[in-house]
C-alpha cells in the first residue's frame, strides 16, 4: 500500500464547482451535462454508421430512444443496488440521477436489453449491423460522458507517486473531504483519463480498423464489449483508496468492496463479459453466412424501390 502522503511529481489541481447552476430547486451539475452529451454524440454516431450500412433512420432513432431509455434506467438501478444504505434514509434520491451515481455496466445492459427488445418487437433484419453501429456510438459517448465525473471528481482513484496525479481543490468534490481534507493536495490516480483515453483507443480502434476487418454483423458488437471489459478490468485495479477501502470515511462510502479473489464487481462482470465474447464470436462464425439472394430480400425489405412504394401507397 502506498503511503497516504504520497504526491504525484506533475499534480493537476482542478478547483472546479460540481455544480454548474440550480434551476427552481434543480441541480445542473458537469455530470449531468456531459452524460447528456455523450448521449447525444454516441447516438449521432451509431445514426450516422447505420446510415451508411443502409438501415432505415427511422428505425435507427426508434433503436436508439429504446438503447437510451434503457441504458439510463440499467445504471440508475444497478447503482442503487451497489449503494443501498446510501439511499436508507431518503429513497426518492434514487432518482436523482442529475446529481451523479450511474453504473457503466448497467447502462451497457440496460442499453443492450432495450435495443433488443425492440428489434424482436418489430422483428428487425440485421440486428447485428445495428448493434454493431450503436457499440461504435456507445463507446465514443462513454468518453464523453466520462468528462463530466473527470471534473467532479467523483470517480475516486488510489493516491499515486506516478509522473501524474489529481487533487481536487473544491470544497463540493466528492473527492475533498477525502484526499485534500485528510492530508492537504494528496495526489490520487487520474482514473478517469485512463478511462477516457482507454474509450478512444477502442473507438478509433473500431471504427478505423476492426469494421474494415470483420466483414460479419455483430462482430463490432462483441469486439467492442470484450474490449471495454478488458480495459475497465485493468483500470480498476487503481479505483478505490487505501484510505477507505470499501469504509465510510469523512461521512462518505469510499470505494468499491472487494468480492471475490481480491477482485471488485466490475472486475468480476468484466470476467464474465470477457468469457462469454468470445462463446459468441465463435457463434457467429459457425453459421453460414446469408446467400446473396437472401441479403438481396433483406435488402429490399428494408428498402423498397420507388415503384414498390408507389405501388404499395396506392
Amino acid at each position: 500500500m502506498e503511503a497516504l502522503s504520497a504526491l504525484a511529481p506533475m499534480v493537476i489541481k482542478i478547483g472546479i464547482d460540481p455544480e454548474i447552476f440550480e434551476f427552481a430547486g434543480l441541480e445542473i451539475t458537469w455530470h449531468g451535462l456531459f452524460t447528456a452529451l455523450g448521449v447525444v454524440v454516441g447516438v449521432v454516431m451509431a445514426a450516422f454508421l447505420a446510415r451508411r450500412a443502409g438501415i432505415d433512420e427511422d428505425t435507427i432513432y426508434n433503436m436508439a430512444l429504446c438503447l437510451v431509455v434503457g441504458g439510463i434506467i440499467g445504471a440508475r438501478t444497478m447503482y442503487v443496488l451497489e449503494h443501498l444504505s446510501d439511499f436508507s434514509d431518503d429513497p426518492t434520491e434514487v432518482f436523482a440521477i442529475h446529481t451523479g451515481g450511474i453504473s457503466i455496466y448497467g447502462a451497457l445492459i440496460g442499453g443492450t436489453l432495450g435495443a433488443v427488445a425492440y428489434a424482436a418487437w418489430r422483428r428487425l433484419p440485421r440486428w447485428g449491423a445495428m448493434a454493431d453501429a450503436a457499440a461504435i456510438g456507445a463507446i465514443l459517448g462513454m468518453a464523453v460522458g466520462r468528462i463530466g465525473c473527470f471534473i467532479n471528481g467523483d470517480i475516486f482513484g488510489r493516491t499515486t507517486d506516478w509522473p501524474i496525479g489529481l487533487v481536487y481543490t473544491h470544497s463540493d468534490s466528492p473527492s475533498y473531504p477525502i484526499y485534500s481534507a485528510v492530508t492537504p493536495e494528496l495526489a490520487q490516480h487520474p482514473v478517469t483519463v485512463y478511462e477516457i483515453m482507454g474509450d478512444l483507443a477502442i473507438f478509433v480502434l473500431l471504427l478505423f480498423v476492426l469494421r474494415r476487418v470483420f466483414k460479419r454483423d455483430g462482430m463490432i458488437f462483441f469486439a467492442w464489449a470484450f474490449l471495454y471489459a478488458a480495459m475497465r478490468f485493468g483500470v480498476s485495479f487503481l479505483r478505490g483508496t487505501e484510505i477507505g477501502g470499501g469504509q465510510e470515511v469523512a461521512g462518505i462510502w469510499v470505494g468499491d468492496d472487494l468480492v471475490a479473489a481480491g477482485l471488485r464487481v466490475a472486475q468480476l462482470m468484466a470476467l464474465a463479459v470477457m468469457v462469454v465474447t468470445p462463446l459468441a464470436v465463435a457463434y457467429i462464425l459457425t453459421r453460414r453466412a446469408p446467400a446473396r439472394a437472401k441479403r438481396r430480400r433483406l435488402a429490399r425489405a428494408e428498402h423498397p424501390a420507388i415503384g414498390e412504394q408507389e405501388s404499395d401507397s396506392d
